[in-house]
């Protein structure tokens, strides 16, 4: 397939690589919802806020701090609702449940977009940084939030086709301090594994009521995301970017669709790439490890400090 079909193809869904956030919203009013979207300052996050405000949603968009958070929905036309939620700080998420809650916020949908790689054999709390950002900050945010879900409310994980890079026998529970010194994409890919499985689990859980859960492969983009990641590898990784990687509006593309479009309503437990169901790794459809993985973050949650 050439690069240019590449980009013009388009799957059942009929969007396809190419297709950006504000095409697959095109003649969907989401007037009267409410929308949160972690990671609302920069990237993805930032054109999710945007175009989800530009559709008429309101959008609760969260970033490390107020003011960035603030400063992010200054930036958009729409009805915007700033607040902080640090997800390496269980203190800072369930401040940010709890100001939710406190406005009396019911959601249509949670986007959990915000995350970090290529983080360096650093631990949060005891355990592996981006294991605790990307899953267990998320984790506590979304459990909290469960009861402001509508009742077809949607959840949507970014996890990432770099959920394969994970070790091949999955999460490992046995090591989630990551002392066993996994190569940095490696441990990426195993927090990536863990927001695939988080879904899988909560797509059960939701089974027989209208709310669904789903995790989504938003492409390779060049935002902050990698701004901890090996420069030699970040420098090549640019230098081919004009070729492989996607625009942040197509990037931010399937999360907006999955989140929003009618079409979608009803699908739960899928992983979605390109704005179409993906195939994922063998390991990420592992009923028995996912809900083992909730049960052990739960578990994890319980022993933090309070």
């Amino acid at each position: 397939m050439s690069l240019y079909e590449l980009f013009r193809s388009k799957g059942p869904s009929g969007f396809g690589y190419g297709s950006t956030a504000e095409q697959v919203t095109e003649g969907v009013s989401l007037g009267g919802k409410t929308f949160l979207v972690t990671g609302c300052n920069s990237g993805l996050g930032q054109e999710v806020l945007r175009v989800v405000a530009l559709r008429g949603g309101r959008v609760v968009g969260t970033a490390r701090t107020q003011e960035k958070a603030k400063a992010a929905c200054d930036g958009v036309t729409g009805q915007t609702v700033p607040l902080a939620c640090e997800l390496s700080d269980p203190t800072s998420v369930k401040a940010c449940v709890a100001e939710v809650k406190r406005l009396g916020l019911r959601l249509d949908g949670i986007i959990c977009n915000a995350g970090i790689m290529g983080v360096q054999t650093e631990q949060c709390f005891g355990y592996e940084k981006q294991f605790f950002t990307n899953h267990i900050g998320h984790f506590i945010l979304v459990t909290g939030l469960l009861e402001q879900l509508i009742d077809t409310g949607r959840v949507v994980m970014l996890s990432s086709d770099a959920h394969t890079m994970a070790p091949k026998d999955g999460i490992q529970f046995d090591d989630l301090a990551g002392t066993a010194g996994q190569a940095d994409m490696s441990s990426y890919g195993h927090s990536k594994l863990a927001n695939l499985l988080f879904a899988r689990e909560l797509a059960r859980r939701f089974a027989g009521t209208g709310k669904t859960a789903n995790a989504v492969h938003p492409g390779v983009i060049h935002t902050n995301l990698g701004r901890h990641t090996n420069r030699v590898f970040m420098f090549f990784f640019g230098l081919l970017g004009p070729l492989v990687l996607k625009s942040v509006q197509q990037g931010a593309a399937t999360a907006v669709y999955v989140a929003t479009h009618p079409s979608v309503a009803t699908r739960s437990g899928e992983y979605f790439a390109d704005c179409n169901v993906a195939k994922a790794s063998a390991i990420a459809g592992d009923a028995v490890m996912a809900k083992r993985l909730w049960d052990v973050s739960e578990q994890i949650v319980a022993g933090l400090p309070h």
